[in-house]
């Protein structure tokens, strides 16, 4: 009995712990771990593609979502509207591409265009993942195909160009064909992808014939100067001459109408001395005498010439002028 006193679990002895209990405690602890892995959270920016026993079940958007614990399983994604990045020839401190990827930079730029030329593009494309679903099941190499399809495309535009329309006017043309064939491509893939803009970012030659391209360069920009100052000229001085020449017509239509009218009246005034001279022929050969007359010795009198009249009054002779000494 002093043995059994002395040692402080000998009162527990005898005493086990109920297996309901312990079933409970098991089971509960199931239940909530089975709740909280069921439960988690899909950023804003983010997608979540729930697969059941490993096949598709459904895309999940933000928020608080549930699963089917040890059932489902979650893959996170981009959303639609996260724009994702693809870097050629160069890279930057926040580069999008993988660094498997970044190996060999300077030989992913070097391109031939099409009159035989050795040209280093740079350039990037933008993209949005909008079939999250495509975008995991589809392609399994998702970065190294669309570089591959991104480098294919580039090229063949490139080389169907010469290096100054490359460096030059075709830029947009390029940026804007890049977009259509890439998406042509990816959705033959069926990758789940849209890109929606290709940059061209420098385009220039190999380093051993730089110079000589700027010279190039300047002597296209000196041309485009000189055509455009010729233009200037030519809108300056185009409007001035049509200007002189819509002003010389505008006189030529005025004096024809002067003439015309004069012409007009001229015949009218005949007429109507025609019409009086029929009524009263003396009167009016009288009255057409004394105006002119009248007429001969008002010039006469303004040129202070003076003029010898026979004497049966048929005819004005003039004479020597007898003022001049």
């Amino acid at each position: 009995m002093a043995d059994d006193n002395k040692n402080p679990f000998s009162k527990v002895k005898g005493k086990h712990i109920s297996p309901s209990i312990i079933i409970a405690i098991i089971i509960t602890a199931l239940v909530v771990i089975m709740f909280f892995s069921s439960m988690f959270v899909v950023d804003q920016a983010e997608q979540a593609v729930i697969t059941r026993f490993g096949a598709y079940y459904k895309t999940l958007g933000p928020g608080l979502q549930f699963k089917v614990p040890f059932i489902d399983r979650k893959f996170i994604v981009p959303g639609n509207k996260v724009v994702q990045t693809e870097q050629f020839g160069f890279k930057t401190t926040k580069s999008g591409v993988n660094n498997q990827y970044q190996n060999d930079i300077t030989s992913e730029s070097t391109m031939l265009t099409g009159d035989l030329n050795i040209v280093n593009v740079e350039w990037i494309i933008q993209y949005r993942i909008v079939d999250p679903r495509a975008w995991l099941f589809t392609v399994q190499e998702k970065t190294q195909t669309i570089r591959d399809i991104s480098r294919s495309v580039i090229n063949t535009l490139v080389g169907d160009r010469a290096i100054l329309d490359v460096m030059g006017r075709e830029r947009s043309n390029i940026e804007s064909n890049a977009v259509e064939m890439m998406n042509k491509q990816f959705q033959n893939l069926g990758m789940g992808i849209n890109v929606f803009a290709v940059k061209l970012q420098n385009i220039v030659p190999p380093s051993g014939v730089q110079d000589a391209f700027e010279d190039v360069n300047k002597a296209i920009q000196d041309m485009n100067r000189f055509i455009n100052e010729g233009k200037e000229s030519y809108n300056a001085e185009i409007p001035r001459a049509q200007g002189e020449a819509d002003r010389q017509i505008q006189i030529a239509e005025g004096y024809a109408s002067e003439r015309v009218n004069r012409a007009k009246g001229d015949v009218a005034r005949f007429n109507s001395v025609y019409e009086e001279y029929r009524k009263a022929p003396a009167i009016t050969r009288q009255r057409l005498y004394l105006e002119t007359m009248e007429e001969i010795f008002n010039t006469q009198a303004k040129d202070k010439k003076p003029s010898l009249i026979d004497g049966e009054l048929d005819n004005v002779l003039p004479i020597k002028d007898l003022g001049k000494q």
